[in-house]
């Protein structure tokens, strides 16, 4: 049906491509120890983009119908007068990833409960306090064709559970992801990080701000690495809205931190060979020992820069938007930092005076473009001379990252799964904080 799509478009068009998903999804989730929600879904779509005298067309479905609406709904698009200097991509070997795990078939929704259910309880006992636990699964398969002979597509299997221990009377919580292809049971090791975190840091201090040791865990590092993300999309380099213009090859980072995308890491979910333009996808390094190595691109902003797509143009919707609705933009889907030696534990007791980042709110504040962030602390965990007193309310910290990331104390020997990639915990020095007297 697609490739008879594709012959039909191109009877009135110099180029076309065609994007197909279908998902089945299954979120689970309990609030205080009791099941609150079950849902499933099922969706499924298709998007063409088509190409004719350098203009771009765009239209989506979620059922096919009709064909020729699609193509003509593109068609109608181009007076958008969305000129493009790039063609879409000729099919290449492509590497085969492992993303996908039979297992994940058998795993229902009643043993998903259950583990809900035993995740709270220990939880539960071990602290104290309100534990919320999220759990979810799902199929994903996608397929790429286009005119010039593209014709790829890869399934994905995903699973993840989360925990969060509630602070009484706030929305604050110490919080672990869990994440892989299949089920993996949430582990005492995982356990035993909430409840070290959650336990020391019951009680409720004032300490006085000032310039402090700051440790950032995993959850928490998209604050500083989502300012290096925008500052190296290949959108904001053509707009020249980033600080970094000019500075390939340049150090801006202290010499312990290498960040790289790494789409073909197919140890954890969602690897990819290929973009969501059919583009081959490889290992791309942003900044290795502290030096700016690259900026990443999709096809648009590399023809109008002159350049190859790096492999990194998906549809990426904000606010949970359908990917089937959205152009692709540049984007880093695959992050990781490189970890350094300190055992986490041991970051903690390199603190002399200073403060966990374990929650943050208004990550989005500051000037992003420059770097600069300012965030609430939900929680922060105060720590002097090495150990955990209890948690601060009323409190910020604020810096720019090209300061902040060059006072690097150490680095966590391992790396979590959370928002924007994947981290360790960093401790940096000289951090501004701001505790509400």
């Amino acid at each position: 049906m697609l490739d008879k799509l594709i012959d039909m478009a191109k009877k009135y068009t110099d180029e076309v491509e065609i994007y197909q998903i279908d998902y089945s999804v299954s979120n689970i989730s309990f609030e205080n120890g009791s099941l609150k929600d079950i849902e499933s879904s099922i969706q499924s779509g298709i998007s063409l983009r088509i190409i004719k005298d350098g203009k771009l067309g765009f239209s989506y479905t979620k059922n096919l119908i009709d064909p020729e609406i699609l193509i003509q709904n593109a068609i109608h698009s181009l007076k958008g007068d969305v000129k493009v200097e790039f063609s879409f991509p000729e099919r290449k070997d492509i590497k085969i990833l492992d993303t996908y795990d039979l297992e994940i078939e058998n795993l229902t929704n009643t043993q998903m409960v259950e583990e809900g259910k035993r995740i709270s309880e220990i939880l539960s006992q071990k602290t104290g306090t309100q534990i919320n636990v999220g759990l979810h699964k799902a199929v994903t398969n996608l397929r790429i064709l286009n005119s010039k002979g593209v014709d790829y597509s890869v399934k994905t299997s995903v699973y993840y559970s989360h925990a969060e221990a509630m602070y009484p009377g706030s929305y604050s919580a110490i919080f672990r992801l869990v994440l892989d292809k299949k089920f993996k049971e949430f582990s005492q090791e995982d356990i035993d990080y909430i409840t070290f975190l959650y336990n020391n840091s019951k009680k409720e201090v004032k300490p006085k701000g000032g310039k402090m040791k700051v440790l950032f865990l995993p959850s928490t590092m998209y604050v500083l690495i989502w300012r290096l993300i925008f500052a190296t999309n290949g959108k904001n380099v053509y707009e020249k809205t980033t600080p970094l213009l000019g500075k390939l090859g340049e150090k801006i980072f202290d010499t312990s931190i290498t960040i790289y995308d790494d789409p073909l890491n197919d140890n954890l979910p969602n690897a990819r060979s290929f973009d969501d333009e059919g583009v081959e996808c490889k290992l791309l390094p942003i900044v290795e020992k502290g030096i700016l190595k690259n900026f990443y691109y999709d096809l648009y902003y590399a023809g109008k820069m002159a350049t190859n797509s790096t492999g990194h143009g998906y549809r990426v919707g904000d606010w949970g938007q359908e990917s089937i609705r959205v152009r692709p933009s540049p984007s880093l889907e695959h992050l990781y930092m490189q970890t350094g030696d300190k055992n986490f534990y041991d970051l903690i007791k390199l603190i002399d005076k200073g403060i966990i980042v374990a929650g943050a709110l208004g990550a989005h504040s500051g000037n992003i473009p420059n770097g600069d962030f300012s965030i609430g602390l939900s929680p922060g965990l105060y720590v002097e001379k090495g150990e955990i007193v209890g948690h601060v309310k009323d409190s910020m910290v604020a810096g720019n990252i090209y300061e902040v990331m060059k006072n690097v104390v150490g680095i966590e020997n391992r790396a979590y799964v959370y928002n924007m990639g994947v981290f360790p915990s960093v401790l940096f020095d000289n951090v501004s904080v701001a505790i509400k007297e």
